[in-house]
């Protein structure tokens, strides 16, 4: 079974950044897509970016674009999350999910089999 760990959240001011991690247990990196979805308080958790296993091509949703951008290390098992000018509608649990029968990434939930634990990003002033 594959492990998924976040890490990288804090709290920050809007307008700063922060870069989330998420390290997975085995080598999937380059073979199956990697999901980062967002849950603010209240709301029904939402996809934020993924990327394909196979090309590395990134697929984001509307409001990332721009601001977060994500990278993967092949050799370290780790997807990274670059978030940059955060504001409060930022705020949430980030986690990262990995879909073990899908190398093209969609940002949908169910897609997704494996998920991390989460990480938690405040951002207020």
């Amino acid at each position: 079974q594959v492990h998924l760990v976040e890490s990288g959240g804090g709290s920050v001011q809007p307008g700063e950044s922060l870069r989330l991690s998420c390290t997975a247990s085995e080598f999937i990196l380059d073979y199956y897509a990697i999901g980062w979805f967002r849950q603010a308080p209240g709301k029904e958790r939402e996809g934020v970016l993924c990327i394909n296993g196979n090309d590395g091509t990134t697929h984001s949703k509307y409001r990332a674009e721009g601001r977060f951008t994500l990278s993967r290390d092949s050799a370290n098992n780790t997807v990274y999350l670059q978030m940059n000018k955060l504001q409060p509608e930022d705020t949430g649990v980030y986690f990262c999910a990995f879909a073990s029968d899908r190398h093209y990434c969609r940002l949908r939930e169910h897609d997704y089999d494996y998920w991390g634990q989460g990480t938690q990003v405040t951002v207020s002033s």
